[in-house]
């Protein structure tokens, strides 16, 4: 694109901002507090409209006036008057829609009144076009159904000075030639602006309501990726009612703040929070990078799943290694914030799993099954620091780890098991 067609695109941008902060000044006329932005803009528009054929008025006044038609001149002088008493009551009474419903019909009437007293459609340069502008502000105003009497009304009025126009042009008035060619020019011009003024307004909100959409939507999409894997996400979108999957291979890792519970009786709210925040944070980063999927976080408790919602052959590997990292990271910040104390208990298993979203309001994605149960107790029971993991999860690993056996213990609701300890990575 050259850089005429890109400043000449900044520049159109920039005349419509100018004319909605013009139309936003003008709303406050009338508007009410529990005004929406859109009635607002709905009423600011046409006090704009208004006030410039107002102004554009004062020509056909002191034209006519000149040219010895008091008459005629009277007809939008009094326009004129109807739109300051309407502005001065609408200023004090906040009742936009009798501002609204006397404006459309002064705007209707008085056109066709103009016309007839000046001889028909050539000697007033076609004033009825002004009426023009009846059933596009309607439409603006009021929308399509509220807007279908206004279009009625004006082309019974068009249909009528039609009728009337061999009677009227009978006794013309004697205007010279290049005024009233000039003067119709003018309607063009006036109705043009005017509906210009409309257009514009419907662009923008209309340009205002697509970024407000498109910034809301990507709001919900960023929110509902920060609950859901995206997978399920997109099927949850595409309103399958019930989203649940049996998982034949899938790692799951549970960590727990070492004596947290305790730590937090004593410390400020604000303190605890922003801990935990920093923690998980820190946490989340971990999981993101290796590329598996945080389930959920209860109290001081983080819970890991690799293998799902994608299927991958080294689950079992990429859930150790977020172990490890999160390990060394806890300690790290321990370092950081002054809190020595921090340390982690991580339990890990692996083996089948049903994953589902429960719920509909504040659903969630969640797990259930032996093998989350397992690693639930795999880490309950370990030990501060430690990352105890069960037999086939040990066997899973291969020699790309470094583990030791840690022997049998009774695990509650398991019996005897025989688990290990993650230690590093070889």
């Amino acid at each position: 694109m050259a850089e005429s067609d890109v400043a000449r695109g900044s520049e159109e941008r920039g005349s419509q901002r100018t004319l909605v902060g013009l139309l936003d000044r003008l709303s406050n006329l009338g508007a009410r507090p529990d005004d929406s932005r859109d009635e607002r803009l709905r009423c600011g528009t046409l006090i704009f409209a208004s006030v410039l054929i107002a102004l554009l008025s004062v020509i056909w006044v002191v034209t006519y006036l000149a040219l010895g038609y008091p008459r005629s001149a009277a007809i939008p002088a009094f326009y004129q008057l109807t739109t300051v008493v309407g502005l001065l009551v609408l200023s004090r009474t906040r009742r936009f829609d009798v501002f609204r419903t006397s404006q459309l019909l002064v705007m209707l009437v008085l056109p066709a009144l103009l016309q007839a007293s000046l001889g028909g459609f050539v000697a007033s340069s076609g004033m009825a076009l002004w009426a023009i502008f009846i059933p596009l502000a309607a439409l603006a105003l009021l929308g399509v159904r509220r807007s279908l009497p206004w279009l009625a009304a004006f082309f019974v009025e068009l249909a009528a000075l039609a009728l009337l126009d061999p009677v009227l042009s009978r006794d013309p008035a004697t205007l010279p030639a290049g005024l009233v060619i000039s003067f119709f020019v003018l309607n063009i011009v006036g109705v043009t602006v005017s509906a210009y003024v409309m257009l514009a307004y419907f662009v923008e909100q209309r340009a205002r309501a697509h970024r407000a959409l498109e910034a809301e939507r990507e709001r919900s999409e960023r929110l509902l990726l920060n609950i859901l894997p995206e997978p399920i996400a997109e099927r949850l979108k595409q309103g399958t009612e019930v989203i649940a999957e049996q998982y034949g291979a899938v790692s799951v890792l549970f960590a727990d703040l070492v004596g947290f519970t305790e730590r937090a009786t004593v410390m400020a709210p604000d303190e605890l929070v922003v801990l935990l925040d920093r923690i998980f944070s820190a946490f989340d980063r971990l999981v993101d990078a290796e590329g598996i999927e945080k389930i959920k976080t209860i109290g001081d408790a983080y819970m890991v799943a690799s293998g799902l919602p994608e299927v991958r052959a080294d689950h079992v590997q990429a859930i150790a290694r977020t172990a490890l990292a999160m390990r060394d990271e806890i300690s790290a910040i321990g370092q950081r914030t002054g809190h020595g104390w921090l340390d982690l208990r991580i339990g890990v298993d692996t083996g089948p799993v049903v994953a589902g979203v429960i719920g509909r309001r504040k659903f969630i994605y969640d797990l259930w099954g032996d093998t989350v149960n397992t690693a639930s107790r795999m880490e309950s029971h370990g030990g501060r620091g430690e990352i105890q993991i069960t037999e086939r999860v040990a066997v899973a690993l291969g020699p790309e780890f470094v583990v030791q056996p840690r022997g049998t213990i009774d695990v509650k609701g398991k019996g005897p098991m025989v688990t290990y300890l993650l230690v590093g990575q070889g």
